[in-house]
């Protein structure tokens, strides 16, 4: 079954994500980042960053398993194709952000092996005052089945 323009719009329920420094500094160490804006904190207080924050691709991260999209998708059909990160402001260590992903875009393409989809998932973070901090745009490509 292929999807349709009616999920576009669809959202997940909105869960919190608390950025926690142990989480910060596991998740900096697994990639190989020993930038000191993640885990110095006295480093941090005399950048202009005024603190710690993330590193930019964190936000893959912050995602505590609640983010299910009302949506039935075959997941041997599914290939991660693009990610990206777009920040209105830094991600805080000690930040509690309200997360939700949205169905932003569905659109087809004809490959080699047969017409694809792509489903393009955005997960929006607030803060408590409900400004976005950031968007976590995934796109997940939607393969035909094999005949």
């Amino acid at each position: 079954m292929d999807l349709d323009k009616s999920v576009v719009g669809l959202t997940s329920k909105e869960y919190v994500f608390e950025v926690e420094n142990r989480h910060v500094g596991q998740f900096a160490a697994a990639i190989g980042d020993n930038n000191p804006l993640y885990t110095d904190e006295e480093y941090a207080k005399q950048s202009a960053y005024e603190g710690l924050i993330v590193p930019p691709t964190f936000p893959i991260a912050m995602n505590n398993g609640d983010a299910e999209l009302p949506i039935d998708l075959d997941h041997r059909r599914m290939l991660h194709g693009e990610q990206e990160f777009i920040y209105h402001k830094p991600v805080r260590v000690g930040d509690r952000l309200r997360c939700q992903m949205i169905v932003s875009d569905l659109y087809d393409k004809e490959g080699k092996s047969g017409k694809m989809q792509f489903l393009k998932l955005d997960t929006e973070m607030k803060d408590e005052s409900g400004e976005l901090v950031c968007i976590s745009r995934m796109n997940i490509v939607y393969r035909s089945l094999a005949k």
